[in-house]
């Protein structure tokens, strides 16, 4: 295991950080990078026990908070200059985390610009897993794995300390502080995180643009990955502000 399993893809001008979710591994972005590869360059990190990225040792390094905090590693490491942050499912609950650590210590850079996938600024309010024992938690783990279709997964210890840790977070009090321009991209489809939590980000965030996918469910990134690309297309044109000029490990498979 490394601390550090993050790879570029692409070579486009527009550097874009991708966060995962709570099941999945950065290949969930893996076939959008692809799609856009010649406008950007996906810098794709794993969080903790997801592929070569070093086992949490427990339950409190797997918050939101601890995940923001390697979120700002791996963008100190491998982003030179303007990025867009991306997040799909938790992955946006990390975004705004970030955000929050960014606007209370400025410990890191702000992004250009967020791409919010499927996402919600109320885990309260959704039910990914139900109240369960550890035993039937680990189960559910499995069962929605699968549901979702996850080609990589995120070991189920991982996952379960995470869902513990998330569970009752509620970030809507920090929408309204950010500042920088969002695009919320949802399923009208969804059952994990239904259309109405993609229209609170799209509400509370002050420069915020919403785009619906219709007949979506939460895997859009797979679901919907030409639909999508198209859109951002449109939005993002070459030459773009968003440029770093580091290195980075490439992909491999």
């Amino acid at each position: 295991m490394t601390d550090d399993d993050v790879i570029a893809v692409g070579g486009g001008p527009i550097t874009v950080v991708a966060v995962h979710g709570i099941q999945g591994t950065r290949g969930a972005w893996l076939p959008l990078a692809r799609q856009l590869a010649d406008r950007c360059t996906f810098i794709l990190p794993n969080l903790p026990g997801r592929g070569l990225a070093k086992a949490p040792a427990s339950e409190d390094d797997c918050t939101l908070d601890a995940y923001a905090r390697e979120l700002g590693r791996t963008i100190t490491r491998h982003v030179d200059g303007p990025f867009v942050l991306a997040g799909w499912s938790m992955g946006v609950s990390v975004a705004l985390a970030y955000l929050s650590q960014v606007r209370t210590t400025a410990a890191w850079p702000l992004p250009a610009e967020l791409l919010l996938v499927s996402g919600t600024p109320y885990l309260d309010a959704v039910a990914w897993f139900p109240p369960s024992s550890p035993d039937a938690l680990l189960e559910a783990i499995a069962t929605r794995e699968q549901r979702l279709g996850l080609r990589e997964a995120a070991d189920h210890r991982t996952v379960a300390w995470t869902w513990n840790a998330i569970r009752r977070t509620d970030q809507r009090g920090e929408l309204a502080h950010i500042t920088t321009p969002a695009r919320v991209i949802h399923g009208s489809e969804d059952a994990d995180c239904p259309l109405t939590h993609g229209a609170m980000l799209a509400d509370g965030v002050p420069r915020a643009e919403f785009h619906v996918l219709q007949g979506a469910g939460h895997s859009v990134l797979t679901e919907r990955t030409e639909d999508i690309a198209v859109y951002l297309r449109k939005h993002w044109p070459a030459p773009a502000a968003a440029h770093g000029t580091r290195t980075y490990p490439r992909e491999t498979a």
